[in-house]
């Protein structure tokens, strides 16, 4: 299988590519870059790009996926088994646990991360009882310039999560014991962040 590679006569396979999809903002962003370095010749350019992937798609998901990295100060290039971007381990993790620690289904964890640069982010996987979800540490998370502030951030939307879920009427899935315990603890966590600041 010939394996796709962008040139300077990829002008018209860039420009159906535009055409043919609903492009999301980065994307069209990457694919101007693109279009500008085959105007130009810039086979440099063009070089650079096509380590990304072996399709236009791979191209533009992988160079994303690096300039975000980017913002957290990883500037690695590095590939996986199937050619996608490694993700980069992030710094001086903490996992906050809110609720009853010692059952999976009855405590929310907030995990906080820093990249390189002294960027934070958090992520979290929340549980009402049963019902619940999560998501884990990504250069696609929210950006803060400091642990407190992201902590606060996940805190709240910690918080937000959980008071729309009080008095459900689905008390299988949202149990108000474990509601009520993780709220509990956000609050003494926000009450010892807010005594902290005052020194």
């Amino acid at each position: 299988m010939e394996t796709f590679k962008l040139t300077v006569g990829s002008k018209d396979i860039v420009a159906d590519y535009i055409r043919d999809n609903h492009l999301a903002k980065h994307e069209a962003e990457i694919l101007k870059e693109v279009a500008d370095a085959i105007e130009r010749s810039d086979m440099d350019k063009l070089e650079w790009c096509n380590q990304f992937g072996n399709s236009l798609r791979h191209i533009m998901m992988n160079l994303h996926a690096y300039r975000k990295q980017q913002e957290f100060g990883f500037d690695e290039i590095a590939f996986d088994q199937y050619g996608w971007l490694k993700r980069p381990e992030f710094l001086d993790k903490e996992d906050i646990v809110f609720g009853n620690p010692h059952h999976y289904a009855e405590h929310s964890t907030l995990y906080l991360g820093r990249g390189l640069n002294q960027i934070w982010t958090y992520a979290m996987d929340y549980s009402f009882g049963l019902a619940g979800g999560g998501y884990h540490l990504s250069v696609y998370g929210k950006q803060f310039n400091s642990r407190d502030r992201a902590f606060l951030a996940g805190l709240n939307d910690l918080k937000s999560l959980m008071t729309d879920k009080l008095n459900h009427n689905d008390r299988s899935n949202y149990k108000q014991p474990v509601i009520n315990a993780t709220l509990y603890d956000i609050g003494k966590a926000q009450a010892a962040t807010f005594q902290l600041s005052l020194f």
